[in-house]
């Protein structure tokens, strides 16, 4: 059952159709931003940092680091959420966790060190500084691919204007001329916007996987699966299910000796 829930939200988030699907143009508007989202976030993420280890002999520091641990778990939070919602995705459920209220007379910095985990704030980090540098490396790879593809569809209309106004035959000297292929131009027009189309088709397909991509570096699908069993639990659980099926079954087995 699990293995199923686990296909199905795998499932949920795959685009299909990719030219006349909203959630493509969607990622593409998400990667065009990007670029100056991981900029911002690695800024502050620096910025807190350096403040806060600068600051601490004046004990400003220390509440402007856990200040900065929330900002970066509010950045990766924000991220999934935008993931979450471009892909279609369901709203996870909410984990309440099994923690007593603090008194109310406890301090606040207190309150601050027992909300702080350091792995979560490592990995949140590490987070932010992935995502700056995807942010990069998506950014152009998707701009390559899909400027590639409406350079050979916008070719022909390129070509004319050229033509009609400065005289200037851009496809002069092409690869038919070396092959001794006699085409016309409309013929290489058709040729041009045809591959042009399957190529803008590919970079669709490349905007969606590197969405893809992006959603299992920020850990998007971690918020719907269910809480680790316990040890205990998992060592019990087989035994018990195994044995009750055994007792189950001996009536039925002591019916088949005794007819």
């Amino acid at each position: 059952m699990k293995a199923v829930e686990a296909t199905t939200m795998a499932r949920a988030g795959k685009v299909n159709w990719v030219l006349f699907n909203p959630k493509t143009y969607a990622t593409i508007l998400y990667l065009l931003l990007s670029l100056p989202l991981g900029i911002i976030y690695l800024t502050l993420a620096i910025t807190g940092l350096a403040l806060s280890i600068g600051l601490t002999p004046i004990f400003i520091g220390i509440p402007l680091f856990f200040g900065v641990a929330k900002l970066l778990n509010g950045i990766v939070n924000f991220e999934q959420g935008l993931i979450r919602h471009i892909l279609g995705l369901p709203v996870p459920p909410v984990s309440v966790p099994n923690q007593l209220q603090p008194e109310v007379g406890q301090n606040w910095l207190k309150r601050m060190v027992k909300g702080f985990d350091g792995g979560q704030f490592i990995r949140n980090l590490m987070l932010v500084l992935l995502r700056f540098i995807t942010g990069i490396v998506f950014f152009v790879v998707m701009v390559t691919a899909i400027a590639l593809g409406l350079g050979f569809i916008a070719l022909p209309v390129v070509h004319i204007i050229l033509m009609n106004e400065m005289q200037l035959d851009i496809l002069e000297n092409n690869l038919f001329r070396y092959f001794h292929v006699d085409w016309t131009y409309s013929q290489q027009y058709l040729l041009y916007v045809g591959v042009g189309l399957v190529l803008f088709w590919i970079a669709l397909r490349v905007v969606n996987g590197l969405m893809q991509i992006q959603r299992r570096i920020m850990y998007v699908d971690e918020s719907y699966q269910p809480p680790s069993m316990p040890v205990e639990a998992q060592f019990h659980a087989p035994v018990q299910s195994d044995y009750d099926g055994y007792q189950g079954n001996q009536p039925a087995q002591e019916k088949m000796w005794l007819a």
